[in-house]
């Protein structure tokens, strides 16, 4: 996903920066001058990479590594931050069936998507006894997983937090309009400063040089998209990918991409993701009675699904 426009008629001010394995990038509009803008946008990156150092499972200093080294052991103590992001995982598992669990990341250890080698059975169902967001036990600002040897990891809800705490700080610091765009997912405020929508561009997950869709942001949005294509290996033609189907220890089938625009990156990001793991009909329904809600998925043949308000925002290849 990229954008594919920017504004022309007013001052705008953009960085990137590596976050997250990835690049990030902020752009605001703001008619105070340079010196308010660069204050402004270095609280913006702080504040980004803030959120990664406190909930990155590949830090040793957070919150997330403390909890994972007490796994079995003591509670730890959180703050409400923490809890948040915690229950909301939490509540999207109830969501899928158990099909996203934020305790899955524990089967990384065989799946190894970089070196592209698909994990013997047996590696897999010794470990899926750990995959088991039941076991997190989340009571009076403390957490505990119950088990030894469980992980958690707030990977399905943590970026999207920051795009949105990103875009909340641009906006409280004066700027008239901003596109905060976190590793492909989106949260935007206000107009690109020239009156006109944001246009993030969809990519095909088999075609990285083609766009199969635009969508016009109008005014405060989220967009998230979940994709097979984003870390990944193909053996003998199937796709494996890191979407993992925490009732299988598998990746998920069925879909290809699926991208979603909700009222905020938070919720843009649960859905998609949602979505991913329910597979195109379950999932398609699931966002068609979603408020305030639009998406498109593209499923493993390449069709395009979409929900029926989509086409009011969006412009197909």
């Amino acid at each position: 996903m990229a954008v594919l426009t920017a504004p022309e008629s007013r001052t705008l001010y953009q960085a990137r920066f590596p976050l997250m394995g990835g690049e990030a990038e902020v752009k605001f509009v703001d008619v105070r001058g340079q010196d308010a803008a660069t204050t402004l946008m270095q609280a913006a990156v702080a504040e980004a990479r803030r959120i990664e150092a406190k909930f990155s499972r590949y830090r040793p200093t957070s919150v997330i590594s403390e909890i994972n080294t007490e796994a079995g052991g003591a509670p730890v103590i959180i703050d409400d931050e923490t809890e948040g992001l915690v229950r909301a995982a939490l509540d999207l598992a109830v969501l899928t069936e158990g099909r996203f669990d934020p305790t899955v990341g524990v089967l990384r250890r065989v799946w190894d998507f970089r070196k592209g080698v698909v994990p013997a059975e047996k590696a897999i169902q010794a470990l899926l006894p750990c995959v088991d967001a039941g076991a997190v036990e989340l009571r009076c600002g403390t957490v505990r997983l119950a088990r030894r040897g469980m992980e958690l990891d707030l990977g399905g809800v943590g970026k999207e937090y920051a795009a949105d705490r990103v875009a909340e700080l641009l906006r409280a610091g004066g700027a008239e309009s901003a596109l905060v765009n976190l590793l492909g997912d989106v949260r935007t405020v206000g107009s690109r400063g020239d009156r006109k929508p944001w246009v993030i561009g969809v990519q095909d997950p088999r075609d990285r040089d083609r766009f199969r869709l635009a969508i016009r942001a109008k005014g405060d949005c989220g967009i998230a998209t979940s994709g097979d294509y984003e870390r990944g290996f193909e053996v003998e033609g199937i796709r494996y990918h890191h979407l993992l189907d925490a009732t299988t220890g598998h990746p998920a089938r069925g879909l290809a991409s699926v991208t979603v625009v909700a009222p905020t990156a938070f919720e843009a990001g649960r859905l998609s993701t949602a979505t991913f793991l329910l597979g195109p009909q379950r999932g398609l329904h699931l966002l068609e009675s979603s408020t305030s809600v639009e998406g498109a998925l593209i499923t493993e043949a390449g069709e395009l699904l979409t929900t029926t308000g989509l086409a009011r925002i969006a412009t197909f290849a």
